[in-house]
Formats: structure tokens, C-alpha cells, sequence
């Protein structure tokens, strides 16, 4: 399992910003593609328009077993980066878990389909998740619930490696080998099955935020408050980004900087929520 995770990381982890790196942008939505093609996954494309040029949302989708009409569950993973950032944290973690969850979904029978999206422009005010939500929403489209991974490879066993953003009204643990979820009250089911799956892999600390988490900014810094803002339910998972890792946004967000054994742990988790919210119950 490491030696995939290396591979999706060394090809994933560098700079891929609209505007000072367009080429990688483009060669990384080009090998989320072909992942998800080697997985046996159905590939669409998002288009949407942003300062004058087209950028696209890659979607793989593993259908259910009999019914295809039933609202997908998303798990999702932004795959840009901010300008001088190769990005191992921010976001090639996240974008290794949902290529190995889906991997291993590739014999599971569903009984609820499972998209996984991959968007692009997270970084520019979430700009591609924001042109899909509201794509949804004007097409009348349902979803079951977004699974919205942000940041999930940083982990440290040492007594204060763990901040607790400004306003947080929960206890936050001093050490930082935890994954935090963050939901609204639309979510505060999901947010739960979620914590009852995902706990047994790797510690969890749930969060249920007001409204749209507006009075608590940095509970909406991925493309989770984008599926908020258009009513639809969505958890952010993270190990927390720059209140626990030292690299976040930096020219030294590295691959070696990594834990890859909580990695794994958090992927085990992802896997166990996803079969726990969509697949088919096993035959007698």
C-alpha cells in the first residue's frame, strides 16, 4: 500500500496553479483521468469558465448495483495548489486516499453510486466546486451527501503539535494525529455517520457549525461550504492544515514531510465510511 501511495504522491506533488503552473494543472487532471479509467470508473468532465479560459472538474463514477436514479454519495478533493507550493499536503494527500478508496471499491457492489470528484480552482475562492454546486442545483440534480477531503497526511504524536482555530466551540486535542470533521446542521447526520466509521481506523473530532459556518471562517476553507452554500449536506475531513502542520502553503509542503502510516489509517477510515453509506448489504 505504500508503494501506491508514493507513486500517486511523486506524481501528484508539485506546483499546479492556474496561472504560474498551467501545464502541471493540466498534466495532473490528465492522471486523476487515468486513475480513474484503471479503476473501471465511468469519466466525465466539468467545464466551467474562469478569467476568460475553461478549467475542468475530472468526475469518476462507480455506479449502484440495480438502481441508478438514487442521489450519489461524493467523496471529493481539490487538485490545484496555491503559486510556490508542490502541494503534499495541500491537497496530493487527499487526492491519494480518494484514487485508493476508489481502487478498492472496484468488486464492491453499491447500492448507492459514488462519485469521485476531483476540483479544480479550490484554491481561487473555490471557484470549480462552486460552478458544480450550482450546476446541481439549476439541473434539479440530488445528492446524498459530499465527503470533502482536505489536507489529510500531516500527523504528529507530540504534546502540542495540535492548535485550536480562534472560536472553536469543542475541545481540540493537544496532539495533532487526529482528523477533524466539520459539518453544518444540513450535515449533522452525515457528520455522525461519519464519526461512527471513521473512528475506529483513526481519532476523529467532530464539529457541527451554525448556519454556514459564516461566523467561524476557517470551518469553510474547502470545497465543503461550496455544496453548503447550495443546500446540499457536506463534511470536511482534514487533519486541521496550518493549525498543525508547519508546511501548509509553503515551498516546503513535501512528500517527506508526510506520515504515511496515519495515511494509510485515514484512508482505512474513508473506505469505511463509504461502504458504510453506500454499499450493498452482502448476499446470504
Amino acid at each position: 500500500m505504500t508503494d501506491e501511495f508514493t507513486r500517486h504522491l511523486t506524481a501528484l506533488a508539485r506546483e499546479r496553479h492556474p496561472q504560474t503552473s498551467p501545464v502541471a494543472l493540466q498534466e495532473t487532471a490528465a492522471y486523476l483521468s487515468e486513475q480513474f479509467i484503471n479503476t473501471g470508473l465511468d469519466i466525465t468532465t466539468h467545464q466551467f469558465m474562469a478569467w476568460g479560459q475553461t478549467y475542468e472538474n475530472v468526475i469518476g463514477t462507480k455506479s449502484a448495483e440495480h438502481n441508478a436514479d438514487i442521489p450519489p454519495l461524493i467523496l471529493a478533493a481539490h487538485y490545484d495548489t496555491v503559486t510556490g507550493s508542490p502541494g503534499a499536503d495541500d491537497n496530493a494527500s487527499a487526492l491519494t486516499v480518494l484514487l485508493e478508496v476508489a481502487r478498492r471499491l472496484r468488486t464492491t457492489a453499491l447500492a448507492r453510486p459514488v462519485q469521485f470528484i476531483t476540483f479544480c480552482l479550490e484554491e481561487e475562492n473555490l471557484l470549480g466546486s462552486r460552478a458544480y454546486t450550482a450546476h446541481l442545483r439549476e439541473s434539479g440534480q440530488a445528492v446524498y451527501g459530499a465527503i470533502v477531503l482536505e489536507c489529510v497526511g500531516y500527523a504528529s504524536d507530540l504534546e502540542v503539535s495540535q492548535r485550536t482555530p480562534p472560536g472553536i466551540p469543542v475541545t481540540v486535542p493537544s496532539v495533532g494525529n487526529f482528523l477533524a470533521l466539520i459539518g453544518n446542521q444540513t450535515a449533522a447526520p452525515l457528520t455522525a455517520a461519519l464519526s461512527r466509521a471513521m473512528a475506529p481506523a483513526v481519532p476523529v473530532v467532530p464539529l457541527i457549525v451554525p448556519g454556514n459556518g459564516e461566523q467561524l471562517p476557517d470551518t469553510r476553507r474547502s470545497d465543503h461550504t461550496a455544496f453548503w452554500e447550495q443546500g446540499f449536506a457536506a463534511v470536511m475531513v482534514t487533519d486541521t492544515a496550518n493549525f498543525r502542520n508547519p508546511h501548509y502553503h509553503r515551498s516546503t509542503d513535501t512528500i517527506d514531510t508526510l506520515n504515511l502510516t496515519f495515511l494509510a489509517a485515514v484512508t482505512d477510515a474513508v473506505t469505511n465510511a463509504v461502504l458504510a453509506l453506500a454499499a450493498a448489504p452482502e448476499r446470504p
